[in-house]
């Protein structure tokens, strides 16, 4: 009877859409809201003229590697992303930035939307030097990251805080860029906090 079979099609169809709505996400979001970075000032408004970011400030998903792979340079900060490029655009030095110590004891903190099986994570610092009115490049960063935490595929909290040390020798107006590297997919995030040592 055709109007059986339609049904059980319908029904099979709800089910199926049903099992895919309901099935957990592999997708995974956060950012660094210690020190703050550039896409929470976005979404808290205090930046304006943010974009498409002020309502993702967990979006910012790039490719992993880095520094050997992932965004190009000029284009760190929003994480290759063309729809977050307000992120990658200097101001002329003028992003807030939070004021911390350089050698002194610090908490990274990153926020999390959905946590995920993770490498580790990485925050780099600016060099000497560095122009703040200039978008973010390789050169710009030192070579190493000045902390290093690794999770061997572990899931981080929703909140998760790191503690470690800013780097010594740093004076003025620089950028940390924080690199949260996930295990099981291609991707990382990308966080750019501006700060005053």
């Amino acid at each position: 009877m055709p109007g059986r079979a339609g049904a059980a099609a319908l029904g099979l169809g709800l089910v199926a859409a049903i099992t895919l709505l309901s099935a957990p996400s592999a997708s995974s979001h956060g950012y660094t809201d210690t020190p703050i970075s550039r896409q929470k000032l976005c979404a808290n408004k205090t930046v304006s003229d943010c974009g498409q970011i002020q309502w993702e400030p967990q979006s910012v998903e790039g490719l992993k590697g880095f520094p050997a792979a992932g965004p190009a340079d000029g284009r760190i900060c929003a994480g290759g992303n063309t729809q977050f490029a307000e992120l990658d655009n200097p101001r002329g030095g003028a992003w807030p930035a939070t004021k911390v110590t350089s050698g002194q004891s610090y908490s990274f903190r990153w926020q999390f939307t959905a946590n995920h099986s993770t490498t580790d994570f990485r925050y780099y610092v600016t060099k000497n030097g560095w122009d703040p009115t200039k978008p973010l490049t390789r050169a710009s960063l030192e070579s190493q990251p000045f902390l290093t935490v690794a999770y061997n595929g572990a899931r981080p909290a929703m909140t998760t805080v790191h503690q470690g040390t800013m780097p010594s020798g740093k004076s003025g107006r620089h950028l940390i860029l924080a690199v949260w590297t996930v295990n099981d997919t291609a991707n990382a995030f990308y966080a750019c906090s501006d700060v005053q040592f």
